[in-house]
């Protein structure tokens, strides 16, 4: 990825998780209806445009940015302790632990994740708290097998076996001698996670599994637009650009993100790195 790539993915998420923190403080009527303003085209009033109800579809687009980044910051966060914990216990201790996840694991990658996580949010119903609740549920997967697979290649290191022949327990191992090696490409996948749990908050939010009206969310403008796609396309442009362009952005960065901490890629100025050996 170029420079200018870089510079500009980076300024999209910047742009994103300042709406999203500042969209309380900042003078917006997401929710006022204008009778006269309906269906209207962007304009000086309403940047992009209004809705079916006449209300600022700019405003609507930074309180949905609120939404997506509060959903998928927290689904990614959630999933990534519970399934690094359990990936990373279970890997080290093995036996029937093991066996146990791995098998739960297949039970969960038998169905796919989105409409797992929908029967779920169907039946705990919507808002944004069973969003997560859902979304979580079927996201800790990929990172308790990335988890178990980076702890069975790294338990027999030796800093473990000292750590073991010193007396120290299960936990401080996993904690202290074993999570900090898998920190890289965790954080890869959680990037990733991101891109993919904004996905999965706008398509729950326009099957009307998410938020409920009148707060605002990227899934449900498009679903709203949907029906006035012939008259007032900036209904539908506007959020699904949106949606576009922040999910492109982190899924950019975390190409970056990962070609950075592979130490195997030989960058300039560095001498190729060699698999080390014992002695």
């Amino acid at each position: 990825m170029t420079r200018f790539g870089r510079m500009l993915s980076l300024l999209v998420l910047f742009l994103w998780g300042l709406a999203a923190l500042l969209a309380p403080a900042l003078p917006l009527h997401p929710e006022q209806i204008d009778l006269q303003q309906i269906l209207t085209g962007p304009n000086e009033a309403a940047w992009l445009g209004s809705d079916d109800l006449g209300r600022s579809i700019f405003d609507r687009l930074v309180m949905g940015a609120r939404t997506s980044f509060s959903v998928a910051i927290g689904v990614v966060v959630i999933s990534a302790i519970i399934g690094t914990l359990l990936g990373a216990f279970a890997g080290y201790t093995g036996g029937m632990a093991d066996q146990v996840l791995i098998r739960v694991i297949d039970i969960f990658l038998a169905f796919p994740g989105i409409l797992l996580a929908i029967a779920l949010a169907g039946v705990m119903g919507p808002g944004m708290d069973n969003v997560i609740i859902a979304l979580s549920v079927v996201g800790w997967v990929g990172y308790a097998r990335l988890a178990r697979a980076q702890v069975l290649s790294l338990k027999q290191r030796d800093h473990v076996a000292a750590a073991i022949a010193l007396g120290t327990g299960r936990v401080t191992i996993v904690l202290r001698h074993l999570l900090p090696l898998i920190a890289s490409p965790l954080i890869v996948e959680a990037t990733f996670g991101i891109a993919s749990m904004v996905i999965a908050e706008a398509g729950l939010s326009f099957l009307g599994l998410g938020v409920q009206p009148p707060e605002a969310s990227w899934g449900s403008m498009i679903r709203d637009g949907a029906r006035y796609m012939l008259i007032a396309p900036h209904m539908v442009l506007a959020p699904g650009i949106a949606v576009m362009m922040v999910v492109l952005a982190v899924n950019l960065l975390g190409d970056r993100l990962r070609d950075y901490m592979d130490v195997r890629i030989l960058r300039p100025g560095h001498a190729p790195v060699s698999p080390s050996r014992g002695p």
